[in-house]
């Protein structure tokens, strides 16, 4: 918590207006490992110890904060979540991650529920707001939601590292891209003793052309882009994918029963 509050104070000097931190940002990134011990770190959200000090440091700063951290909702259930606090220190809401992996070195199902509360926009002092965590990153439909809710920018907190690398820099930048929206998305950075990864930092903002207007390195540090939020309107005239979108052909996006057609079906009719 420390750490954090001295980079918030960091980013309040800078004049920044709005910050997220990083995914599970009151701990170590656990889920690397699979140990009961780490359900004793999650809190309520918004009725414990790390709200209430966000609140009153975002309206100390006049600065919108996204705090993501392990939620408890009651015993047994608990979320990946990102709280967000508008400039005079009002919670506002909270996001909980949608998509849930479990693979080796990211053991989330064993920690988190899915998800349940859709995909929110926040109206914050200085841009409506919305979040998507790492590992729904991978999954288009979410960020398309959040564009039609009206998001502007979109933060997208994450640990990440290994293979993920080669898809950073393409994934992001293509939700800003495809939604006429900016995107913020951030990672963490080194290793952290629990598991073999090693994560690679790299968090930038894009703009709503997908273009990079602000990125990090790969040591601690704080990110800072000027995003104009003007460029949004622009942009959606002259790219008009959400004009010409045609909902009413997708049910298949949205219904369970589909099938999916796959590789071998398609052979197999050849």
């Amino acid at each position: 918590m420390r750490k954090q509050l001295t980079l918030i104070q960091q980013a309040a000097k800078a004049g920044v207006q709005i910050a997220c931190l990083q995914e599970l940002s009151t701990t170590p990134y656990f889920c690397q490992v699979q140990d009961r011990a780490w359900f004793a770190t999650a809190e309520a959200v918004p009725n414990g110890p790390t709200v209430r000090i966000m609140e009153e440091t975002a309206a100390r700063y006049g600065m919108v904060l996204v705090v993501p951290l392990f939620e408890i909702e009651s015993p047994g259930l608990f979320y990946n979540t990102a709280a967000v606090v508008d400039a005079d220190g009002k919670y506002l809401g909270k996001y909980r991650k949608v998509h849930i992996p479990q693979n080796d070195g990211f053991y989330e199902k064993y920690y988190f529920r899915p998800g349940n509360l859709g995909f929110p926009v926040f109206e914050t002092r200085y841009a409506k707001v919305g979040v998507y965590i790492c590992y729904d990153r991978h999954f288009p439909e979410g960020a398309r939601a959040l564009a039609l809710a009206g998001a502007e920018l979109v933060f997208m907190p994450s640990a990440t590292g290994g293979r993920s690398r080669s898809q950073w820099t393409l994934e992001q930048r293509y939700h800003a891209l495809a939604n006429g929206y900016f995107v913020g998305t951030v990672n963490r950075v080194g290793k952290e003793g629990l598991g073999p990864l090693e994560f690679f930092g790299e968090s930038y903002f894009s703009d709503p052309l997908g273009e990079i207007v602000a990125k990090g390195g790969d040591g601690e540090e704080v990110v800072i882009g000027d995003l104009n939020l003007g460029l949004i309107s622009r942009v959606r005239i002259e790219l008009t994918f959400l004009r010409d979108r045609r909902p009413e052909t997708y049910a298949a996006l949205t219904d369970p029963r589909e099938p999916v057609p796959g590789f071998l079906q398609d052979r197999n009719q050849r």
